[in-house]
């Protein structure tokens, strides 16, 4: 809770507007009712409004506070539904295509977030990766000069000498399946980034491998070395301050004991505080071992890379977990232009 409780104050000095698409969810309602407790801004909830009162009646979770928008009485719709359409017509979206799709509640968030209606988006409690991400690249797309959007946890452990007092960030756990070598770059650097942004100290990013400095040979060992010289080059042409090695195992990259047996001469090794897996497999299945074997807190994931900041969030998270999430996106939304200059110069459907 101690990084997170940060946020949390952070949050409370700019509060911020969050639409939760899934209104219906019991999760997501205890998680706006908190958003809304602690003072940390305005929690919109898409649904229909008697469905999402049923639901907040039976779990006594009072509504005041808490906007609950409705996609199919709302009078934005239709703006909503044009602007979607412009900039979809090209792929062979229909008018009547693109209402119906603004019906949907996460294509409807999407739009919110595109047009300054809300000032961050968190789903995935209890819809697919696929139907979460989908809109979001549709609508509000990747940033400016940036050519991969993917996804980091950031994981809260209770033993403050891993990572970054017990901070690890951890990538990429949630879009990409087996990355480029340009690409696992890209999700080394996007995921310092938002270190940096959040922690406010140097990322030191571990790039992960069965192998430490050529312990073993595999051309999937080979991706990763080739993307750590490229993550360098590219931190640097960004001007950001960050360290970069690998690759490396994980007990290399978190136990000084063992970096001392293994990398001497490092200053990633043994005090790692990113960790870049080298594809969706070995991101994804980590965090989750760590989230239950470990009992972290995991906050996730934040999806990296968009002209707007948003989060698909685990169906397996909790009401806490989705709190978290929702103050990560708020506080990144508060100057989101440090982390992606340039990002949302454009309104989607503006010609």
């Amino acid at each position: 809770m101690r990084f997170i409780g940060n946020v949390i104050e952070k949050m409370q000095r700019h509060p911020k507007r969050v639409v939760f698409p899934e209104g219906t969810e019991p999760r997501i309602l205890q998680a706006a009712r908190q958003f809304y407790a602690l003072r940390m801004g305005v929690p919109i909830l898409l649904g229909d409004h008697d469905k999402v009162k049923a639901v907040a009646d039976k779990l006594n979770v009072p509504l005041d506070g808490i906007r609950i928008i409705n996609p199919a009485s709302s009078e934005d719709t239709d703006n909503f539904a044009n602007r979607f359409f412009r900039l979809r017509r090209e792929k062979g979206v229909k008018a009547q295509e693109a209402r119906e799709a603004m019906l949907q509640p996460n294509f409807y968030g999407a739009m919110m977030l595109a047009m300054h209606q809300a000032d961050g988006l968190v789903s995935g409690a209890s819809h697919i990766t696929g139907s979460v991400l989908r809109p979001l690249f549709q609508i509000i797309k990747v940033a400016p000069d940036i050519h991969t959007a993917s996804s980091c946890m950031v994981m809260e452990v209770e033993d403050t000498r891993i990572g970054e007092q017990g901070v690890l960030f951890m990538a990429d756990c949630g879009v990409i399946p087996d990355p480029t070598v340009e690409q696992l770059a890209d999700i080394a650097v996007s995921t310092a980034r938002l270190a940096r942004h959040m922690l406010g100290v140097k990322p030191r990013v571990a790039m992960l491998s069965f192998s430490t400095k050529g312990s073993a040979s595999h051309a999937s060992v080979g991706k990763v070395q080739a993307a750590t010289a490229q993550a360098r080059r590219k931190a640097e042409q960004l001007f950001l301050e960050a360290e970069f090695d690998g690759e490396m195992q994980v007990d290399a990259a978190l136990v000084p004991e063992i970096a001392e047996r293994k990398l001497q001469e490092s200053q990633v090794a043994g005090r790692a505080n990113v960790l870049i897996f080298p594809d969706l497999n070995a991101g994804n299945i980590a965090s989750k071992m760590v989230r239950l074997v470990g009992r972290a807190n995991a906050y996730g994931n934040i999806l990296l890379g968009l002209n707007r900041p948003a989060a698909d969030v685990s169906r397996g998270s909790t009401a806490h977990d989705i709190l978290g999430v929702a103050a990560i996106v708020g506080v990144q939304s508060t100057d989101y232009q440090k982390l992606y200059p340039g990002a949302d110069a454009k309104l989607p459907g503006d010609e």
